[in-house]
C-alpha cells in the first residue's frame, strides 16, 4: 500500500468513502447476534409470527435511531459519536459514557465476540484433530491471539483496517445468502410447517415481550458507530445519513430473509434445542460440508470486533483531546497516521476479561446505562436545534422520531430497573462510579506537582516508545 508521505502533517487523513461506510456499519450490526438472538426472540414471544413481528420492529427503531445520531453526525462535524454530543451538552456526561465504555459497553462484547469465533473456528477443526473436543485453554489462547492481530491491523495502517472490514462484511453477507439461499428452497420444496397457524393467541407470551425486544435489539446493535469517525469520513453531510439508511435497510431485509430461512428448514422446537442455530441449519442442509457455516460465523464475529475498534479508538482518541482521558491517547503515529495509542488502549483490558467467565454478566449490568445514554444523546436532537438553531444541518429528521425514540429507549431502561433490579444496582454504582473519577482526575485542576511531573514524564516516554505526537492540523471546525 505504500507509507504516507513522512513531510505531510500528523493528522487523521479523509479516506473513509461510502463503500467503507456501509462496510463499517453492516459489518459491526452483523457479528454474533444473528445467530444467538433467534432463539432469545422466539423463547419471549412464543410463535413464529411475532417472532418475525418483532425482527421487523426493532429494524424499524434501529433505523430511526441511526437517523436522529446521522443528524448529529452531520451537524456536529468532530469524531466521537455520542461521547462528543453528551460532552457538548455537559462533560459529566461524556465522562461517564466513555467510562462505561471503558469498563464493559465497548471491551465486553469483542471479547465475548473473539471467545465466539474462537469457539466457532475449534468447532469447525475440532472434530478432526480432536476426539475429546478443544480445551478451553486454548479457545481463550485463540480468542486473545484474534483481539491482538485486529488491534495490531488498526494500529498498523487505516486502510487496511478498511480493507479488512470490506472483506468481513462480504463474507459475513455471502455466509448469510447461503443460509437464505437453503431456505428459499425448503419453501419452494413445500416445508411451510413452521409458518401455519404463525401467530396463535394461545401461545403468545405477551408478558416477556420486552425481552424479546432486548433480544432483537443486541443482534441489530452497533447502528451508532459510524458517527464517530466523522472527521475521517470523506463528505460526511452526504455519506453519513446515505450509508446509515442503506445499511440498515440490508440489516433488515438480510435479518428477516435469514430468520425465515431458519423457520423453513427447522421446527420452532428444534431452533429452541439447537444449541448454535447456524451449525445445526448447516448439518441440515449442508451434510459433510457444514463445517463451513463456523467459519463464516467466526468471520462475522471478528469482522464485528474490526469495526468496533476502528470507531471506538477515534472515541478514546477525542476524548484525550478534550481533555477527559490520559494524553497520550490523543496522538497519533508519526508514519501510519493511525491512533495508535488509543486502538490498543483496549488491548489488555480484553485480555484480562478472556480469564474469567464473569465477563458476560458486565453485559447484563450495563445494559441499562447503554440504553439510557442513547436517548439522552438522541433527545439532544431537539434540544441542539433549540440551543444551536443556526448550526448548518446537511441532513435533518423530523422532530417527531427523536421524540419517539427517546421514550421508547427510556421505556426500555424502565423496564431493564423492573425486570432485573439487581443487575440495575450494580450497573448504577459501576456507572456513576465514574463521578468522583472525573473530579478527581479531570475536573480538580490543582494537582500536585508529583502527580503532573510523572504523568508528563510517562506521556513522554510512550511517545518516543511509540512514536506517536499531537496532531498537527485541526480536522474539524465546530468549536461547541
Amino acid at each position: 500500500m505504500g507509507s504516507p508521505s513522512e513531510n505531510s502533517k500528523v493528522k487523521l487523513v479523509k479516506q473513509v468513502n461510502l463503500v467503507d461506510c456501509i462496510a463499517l456499519v453492516v459489518g459491526v450490526i452483523i457479528g454474533s447476534g444473528i445467530f444467538v438472538s433467534p432463539k432469545g426472540i422466539l423463547e419471549n414471544t412464543g410463535t413464529v409470527g411475532w417472532a418475525l413481528t418483532v425482527w421487523v420492529l426493532c429494524g424499524v427503531f434501529t433505523c430511526v435511531g441511526a437517523l436522529c445520531y446521522a443528524e448529529l453526525g452531520t451537524a456536529i462535524d468532530k469524531s466521537g459519536g455520542d461521547y462528543t454530543y453528551l460532552r457538548i451538552f455537559h462533560p459529566i456526561l461524556g465522562f461517564l459514557r466513555v467510562w462505561t465504555m471503558i469498563l464493559a459497553v465497548r471491551t465486553v462484547p469483542w471479547t465475548v465476540l473473539s471467545i465466539t469465533a474462537a469457539r466457532y473456528i475449534t468447532a469447525s477443526i475440532g472434530s478432526f484433530v480432536c476426539e475429546d473436543g478443544v480445551p478451553k485453554e486454548t479457545t481463550q489462547i485463540l480468542a486473545g491471539l484474534i483481539l491482538a492481530c485486529i488491534i495490531y491491523i488498526n494500529c498498523w495502517s487505516v486502510q487496511l483496517s478498511r480493507r479488512l472490514q470490506i472483506f468481513f462484511t462480504i463474507a459475513k453477507t455471502v455466509g448469510l445468502t447461503i443460509i437464505i439461499i437453503c431456505g428459499m428452497w425448503a419453501l419452494l420444496k413445500g416445508h411451510t410447517g413452521s409458518f401455519q397457524n404463525a401467530f396463535n393467541p394461545e401461545e403468545v407470551k405477551w408478558v416477556q415481550f420486552p425481552k424479546a425486544f432486548y433480544a432483537g435489539l443486541f443482534a441489530y446493535s452497533g447502528w451508532q458507530y459510524l458517527p464517530q469517525v466523522t472527521e475521517e469520513i470523506i463528505n460526511p453531510g452526504r455519506n453519513v445519513p446515505l450509508s446509515i439508511i442503506i445499511s440498515v435497510v440490508i440489516v433488515m431485509v438480510v435479518y428477516i430473509l435469514t430468520n425465515v430461512a431458519y423457520f423453513a428448514v427447522l421446527s420452532p422446537f428444534e431452533l429452541l434445542a439447537s444449541p448454535a442455530v447456524a451449525v445445526t441449519f448447516g448439518q441440515r442442509v449442508l451434510g459433510p460440508v457444514w463445517w463451513v457455516m463456523p467459519v463464516f460465523v467466526a468471520m462475522s464475529c471478528i469482522g464485528s470486533i474490526n469495526g468496533g475498534i476502528f470507531g471506538t479508538a477515534r472515541m478514546f482518541f477525542v476524548a484525550s483531546r478534550e481533555g477527559q482521558l490520559p494524553e497520550i491517547l490523543g496522538m497519533i503515529h508519526i508514519r501510519r497516521k493511525t491512533p495508535l495509542p488509543a486502538a490498543s488502549f483496549a488491548l489488555p483490558i480484553c485480555l484480562l476479561m478472556l480469564i474469567t467467565d464473569d465477563v458476560y454478566a458486565l453485559i447484563n449490568y450495563l445494559s441499562f446505562s447503554r440504553w439510557l445514554f442513547i436517548a439522552i444523546t438522541v433527545a439532544l436532537v431537539p434540544y441542539f436545534r433549540w440551543k444551536y438553531p443556526d448550526l448548518d444541518r446537511p441532513f435533518k429528521v423530523p422532530l417527531v422520531l427523536p421524540v419517539l425514540f427517546t421514550f421508547c429507549a427510556l421505556f426500555m431502561v424502565i423496564s431493564s430497573i423492573l425486570s432485573a433490579a439487581t443487575e440495575f444496582a450494580i450497573g448504577f454504582v459501576i456507572t456513576f462510579a465514574g463521578v468522583p473519577v472525573y473530579l478527581l482526575l479531570v475536573w480538580w485542576d490543582s494537582k500536585p506537582k508529583c502527580f503532573t511531573d510523572a504523568m508528563r514524564n510517562m506521556t513522554i516516554f510512550l511517545q518516543k516508545l511509540l512514536v506517536v505526537i499531537h496532531q498537527e492540523e485541526k480536522t474539524y471546525t465546530n468549536e461547541m
